[in-house]
C-alpha cells in the first residue's frame, strides 16, 4: 500500500507524476481515506484534516518515492447561466443559503444534480443543463485564499 502524506506545492508542477487517479468532488475532500487505483494498487491518503483536493494537485509519499497527481472525474453535474448576471448572483445567494456545494464561474454555477434545487432555479428563470463533468465547488470561506483558479 502506497501512503501519501503531503501534497506538494504547485510550484513543484513540474515533476512527472509515477501515477494518476481520477476522484470526485467529495472524494477530492477526503482527507483520510484509502483507494483502489485502476492497476490494483492500494492508496491511502494520510493528508492534514480539512485538505481539498484539486485537479492537478501532485501528492507525494513521506519518503518521497512516489508521485501522485489528482485528476477531476467528470460526474453528472447541473450548470445554470442566466441571461442577468444579477439573476446569477441571486441565485448564488439563494444556493448559498442552503449551504450547497457549489462551483463559481463568470458566467455559471455548477452544483449537483437535485431536483428540488433545480426546480427553484427554473421558477427563478435560469437556464439549466444536465452535464458529466468535472466539478470544482469552492472550499469555503476558510479554505485557501484565492480558491483553485477560476
Amino acid at each position: 500500500m502506497l501512503i501519501f502524506t503531503r501534497r506538494l506545492p504547485r510550484s513543484a508542477a513540474s515533476i512527472v507524476p509515477d501515477l494518476s487517479l481520477a476522484l470526485s468532488a467529495e472524494e477530492r475532500s477526503r482527507s483520510r481515506h484509502r483507494f483502489d487505483h485502476p492497476n490494483g494498487s492500494a492508496l491511502f491518503f494520510q493528508l492534514p484534516r480539512g485538505t481539498q483536493l484539486h485537479q492537478g494537485d501532485l501528492l507525494q509519499t513521506a519518503a518521497g518515492e512516489t508521485t501522485l497527481q489528482i485528476e477531476a472525474k467528470p460526474e453528472p453535474v447541473l450548470t445554470v447561466r442566466a441571461d442577468r448576471p444579477l439573476a446569477l448572483l441571486q441565485a448564488a445567494y439563494h444556493l448559498g443559503n442552503r449551504h450547497v456545494a457549489l462551483e463559481v464561474g463568470l458566467d455559471y454555477l455548477r452544483l449537483q444534480p437535485d431536483p428540488v434545487l433545480a426546480n427553484m432555479l427554473q421558477q427563478r428563470g435560469l437556464h439549466l443543463s444536465a452535464e458529466t463533468l468535472p466539478f470544482e465547488p469552492e472550499t469555503g470561506a476558510y479554505g485557501a485564499a484565492g480558491g483553485h483558479g477560476h
